[in-house]
């Protein structure tokens, strides 16, 4: 493989998808008009799109654990599950992984698309994990499999200003700096340490659909008619004068006793710019633009805490079922990003730190979207557990503990210390 051809390649591959990626961010940081104001032009910009997707996030990231199930029932495979999990734990908190996600979840409903990078801190002896500007990232996919990347480039500015790529495959790494070949070798990892995943997937596309697709046209329109009737507001608060059959006028004010001479035939009003019911129009056409909005977001009112009708349980779910339709959609994808993530994390700190957590089987536990009524939910584990129709330990994650084994390890010893469960076999012996 030619790397330093490769990374020339990069000024003229996806133009279309960096170009989209320029327009995406620019109407999400307020630009949003298409066409330059003309000087003196007031014009009203509601990002609506901003706080969209910034809700949407919100309730997508609401209360995640990740778990490790054990691969069987053998006491080494729960032990190796539970040091899984708590090797994921220690690297969530090394990487502050909950800011990370939200911010990496906010620029991938933006752009449509979103990267994380896995790799080892050799000084530190942890595993890192990034999230890198999918502007800067292109893929040559698999033949046989178009979501797994054959090679991978990534663009990145250096502090001095040099333009610096890197060039992955699963068996090389490359890196070319302002075009010079700096180094070459065999990847260390042993596979291509980025996730790129789609926001919102496409039928047969390899990258994903912003959330800013559906509204952009919307948004611009909302942002036109507030700005019109801003304006007819505006004037209507300054009174124009009409005068009919007058040739000339000059000193002519409006204000409290004001005096006009008119010649004979001429006649002088002030022009209602709000009568004939002209602002009703106005505001039925936004409230009509404010609907189609939130219809095309999947958002709800509701969402934004506007529950009028006070309701609440399956009422709730039924008002709120686009976002929540939408928000099952992206956690779908979303699963299977974390479990690769995971997956390599566990891999590299197999391979660098020591330990062992094959076979890597790890998931994601979401939190409810809708508000939940607790002591429901509780009653509810209990008669599962009760019923045998679920364990312990999986009631413990349904209810969002955060470890689920030593919660339960914590619970068995209580129960031998007040003699509801037999002393477990050699305890008083030392395991003779």
């Amino acid at each position: 493989m030619d790397e330093a051809a490769l990374v020339a390649q990069l000024a003229t591959r996806d133009r279309e998808r960096l170009r989209g990626y320029r327009e995406l961010l620019e109407f999400y940081r307020g630009a949003q008009w298409r066409e330059p104001a003309r000087r003196g032009e007031r014009r009203l910009t509601l990002n609506y799109a901003k706080v969209l997707i910034e809700k949407v996030t919100s309730y997508l990231m609401t209360d995640r654990l990740m778990v490790v199930d054990p691969e069987d029932d053998r006491p080494e495979s729960l032990e190796r599950a539970r040091r899984a999990e708590a090797a994921l734990a220690r690297i969530a908190e090394v990487n502050d992984l909950d800011s990370l996600d939200f911010d990496t979840e906010i620029d991938a409903a933006v752009l449509g698309d979103g990267a994380y990078k896995v790799t080892w801190d050799v000084a530190a002896g942890e595993v890192r994990i990034s999230a890198p500007d999918v502007q800067g990232i292109w893929i040559w996919p698999r033949a046989d499999d178009p979501w797994r990347p054959a090679t991978l480039a990534n663009r990145t500015v250096l502090p001095d200003g040099e333009i610096a790529v890197e060039v992955w495959t699963d068996e090389t790494f490359a890196l070319v700096v302002d075009g010079r070949l700096v180094r070459r070798g065999p990847n260390p990892y042993g596979f291509i340490p980025y996730v790129v995943f789609p926001n919102l997937r496409a039928p047969k596309q390899l990258w994903g659909i912003s959330d800013l697709a559906p509204i952009l046209e919307p948004a611009r329109e909302l942002n036109r008619a507030l700005t019109q009737l801003s304006r007819l507001l505006e004037l209507s608060g300054n009174p124009i004068a009409v005068l009919e059959n007058v040739d000339r006028a000059e000193d002519i004010a409006i204000g409290p006793g004001a005096v006009w001479e008119l010649p004979e035939r001429a006649r002088a009003y002030i022009l209602d710019l709000l009568g004939s019911g002209g602002v009703g129009i106005h505001i039925d056409y936004l409230n009509a633009l404010y609907r189609a909005l939130h219809d095309l977001a999947e958002t709800p009112r509701t969402a934004f805490g506007d529950n009028s009708r006070a309701l609440a349980g399956v009422a709730l779910e039924i008002e709120l079922q686009p976002l929540l339709q939408k928000v099952a959609r992206k956690r779908l994808l979303r699963a299977t990003v974390y479990r690769r993530r995971n997956a390599m994390a566990l891999q590299l700190l197999e391979r660098f730190g020591g330990g062992s957590f094959a076979p890597y089987r790890s998931r994601v536990v979401w939190g409810a979207v809708t508000p939940r009524d607790a002591s429901r939910q509780l009653a509810d584990e209990q008669a599962a557990v009760a019923s045998g129709l679920r364990s312990r330990r999986g009631a413990m994650v349904r209810l969002g503990t955060a470890d689920p084994d030593r919660e339960f390890a914590r619970w068995l010893e209580e129960e031998r210390e007040r003699g509801a469960i037999p002393a477990r076999k050699g305890a008083d012996d030392g395991g003779a």
